[in-house]
């Protein structure tokens, strides 16, 4: 079960390795080098919305970005088992979001939630964005009518997401994101003057200018690259979906704490 309350950092640390959302984690080595090995070759799907050139050609140095900012294992001669994330650069991470989302709340901003990841994220997206509303944020409303070839660009509980089937649907894609930024100037309202998502979400929004924070995991290089070149603000490694939703709880009780949003 979910400790109680807001966790101390030492408490964090604890329950994030205790329940696979850093520490050793379920992706495996081998899934992660394919996944910075296609990146790196150009697949765009794996540059989830950022325009990364040929920047990011080599590999090793994508496994350097991932090593240093991630905590993956930074031996390019280890090629199967078990990989890590740092839980010390996840609760680093959730600090200098914290920083921004603080910001956001004092200059009571406009501030859209969207999540790729709807079975493990939009739970830590909706906590957030109810914070930010509470402190005088305006949480971006996207428009109706929305999609892409995948299917609706739909919002629940305050969270942009991808509907197909009348299922929330898990995507990597940007277009999403890019349908909802287009909606909005085509009806002639502003942009977000933050983004708070992930995957091709976080990405898209980052690449087109906007400030973009958000979380990936370790077998999702590109925002870390992005992270790496000031493209995005902040991203936080973990899990992006662990067994139970309710792990991420005491995660964003502590962001909502360090951003002065917990209401406490």
């Amino acid at each position: 079960m979910p400790i109680p309350g807001t966790p101390s950092r030492a408490e964090l640390v604890e329950h994030l390795v205790r329940t696979r959302i850093a520490g050793d984690v379920a992706t495996p080595r081998e899934n992660n080098l394919s996944h910075y090995r296609e990146l790196a070759n150009g697949n765009r799907h794996y540059w989830l919305g950022l325009e990364l050139g040929d920047r990011w050609s080599d590999e090793q140095d994508v496994l350097a970005v991932m090593a240093e900012r991630v905590g993956v294992n930074d031996d390019p001669g280890y090629r199967y088992g078990q990989d890590t994330i740092d839980p010390d650069l996840t609760v680093d991470a959730l600090e200098r979001m914290a920083a921004r989302l603080r910001k956001a709340a004092e200059g009571g901003q406009r501030v859209l939630f969207a999540t790729g990841h709807p079975g493990g994220l939009l739970q830590v997206h909706h906590e957030t964005a109810r914070a930010l509303r509470a402190a005088g944020c305006e949480i971006v409303v996207i428009p109706d009518g929305l999609q892409t070839e995948e299917g609706y660009v739909m919002q629940f509980a305050d969270v942009a997401v991808l509907e197909h089937g009348a299922t929330l649907w898990h995507t990597h894609s940007p277009e999403p994101m890019r349908a909802i930024l287009r909606g909005l100037e085509g009806a002639g309202r502003p942009l977000p003057d933050l983004v708070v998502a992930d995957h091709g979400w976080a990405g898209c929004a980052g690449q087109l200018g906007i400030d973009s924070v958000g979380y990936a995991d370790s077998n999702d290089p590109a925002l870390f690259l992005g992270e790496s070149e000031g493209t995005l603000q902040v991203v936080v490694p973990l899990d992006d979906h662990v067994v139970s939703p309710r792990h991420y709880d005491p995660m964003s009780a502590y962001l909502l704490e360090q951003a002065g949003l917990s209401g406490e």
